[in-house]
């Protein structure tokens, strides 16, 4: 079955890759309008692209998150709105913090056990629906991502258009609260995909190594190169991705002579990051 691609469809995979009109016309018609195929299918044709893993965006709203008292869990949620005008607006705000207290104070293990949780006498839900009906703007609690840790550090991004839980394997102190702050300073700068290597999805590796087999048949000064040379290529890229788009590997912002596993050994010896969560709007 034939699919349909608008104007605004090759607008939107445009916006969310960088690349050109036409080419991403091209990409959507091949994939069949499916966005994440299409920012593949560009990438294997060698085109240089944003690519803003859009599974983790969402369009408007803000992203809270918080920690318990005792820093041993934390929470982050995603309110979204239909518009900015509403996202910007404090009481909007203020509404995703109470949400946000609410998922702490109630522990909740899921977004399901959010929205049951009791606010203001009624549940979340209802006080979602209640807050539609006066505002005229849907909006809703669309993600809740949860980490158990030694300790747990939080941290919301200006405007709250990204926020960070990352869990160490330490006991929390003042020191792993500063330092913990700056790892997520880190991930939401850096975006990476996973702790370290061995705990990036096999599927990604399979994805990203199929797109470099791809992006070096197509590249005319390798034809003719044998298998075994670009398997040996593909695997000097793989581990360049590793270093790039995994947090410990990556290069410290703040130091850029060491990695962030060296700046946590600084720290105290045997601190490490256990788990991390970031979410983030547009």
């Amino acid at each position: 079955m034939s699919v349909t691609i608008t104007a605004s469809d090759v607008n939107k995979l445009r916006q969310m890759t960088g690349a050109g009109m036409m080419d991403c016309r091209a990409a959507l018609q091949e994939t069949g309008g499916d966005f994440d195929a299409a920012i593949d299918y560009l990438r294997k044709k060698g085109q240089k692209v944003a690519d803003k893993r859009s599974d983790r965006d969402a369009k408007e709203g803000v992203v809270i998150a918080g920690t318990s008292a005792d820093h041993s869990y934390g929470i982050v949620i995603n309110l979204t709105s239909e518009t900015d005008f509403v996202a910007k607006n404090e009481d909007f705000i203020n509404l995703a913090l109470r949400f946000s207290e609410t998922a702490i104070s109630n522990n909740c293990q899921s977004l399901e056990e959010l929205k049951a949780a009791q606010m203001d006498g009624i549940s979340v839900s209802d006080k979602l629906l209640e807050t539609v009906a006066k505002i005229g703007e849907k909006i809703d609690i669309t993600r809740m991502e949860r980490i158990e840790a030694s300790s747990v550090v939080a941290y919301n991004h200006a405007g709250y258009r990204v926020a960070v839980l990352v869990g160490l394997n330490q006991a929390h102190n003042e020191n792993l609260e500063a330092c913990g702050k700056d790892v997520a300073m880190q991930i939401a700068a850096m975006n990476p995909v996973a702790v370290n290597p061995e705990s990036v999805p096999a599927e990604t590796v399979t994805r990203e190594r199929d797109i470099i087999m791809e992006q070096m048949k197509a590249d005319p000064k390798m034809a003719g190169k044998p298998d075994e040379m670009l398997s040996k290529i593909a695997e000097g890229k793989i581990n360049a991705f590793f270093k790039e788009n995994t947090l410990l590997a990556q290069p410290f912002v703040k130091d850029g002579s060491k990695s962030v596993a060296e700046y946590l050994k600084s720290i105290q010896a045997e601190l490490t990051v256990t788990a991390f969560k970031r979410l983030n709007i547009g």
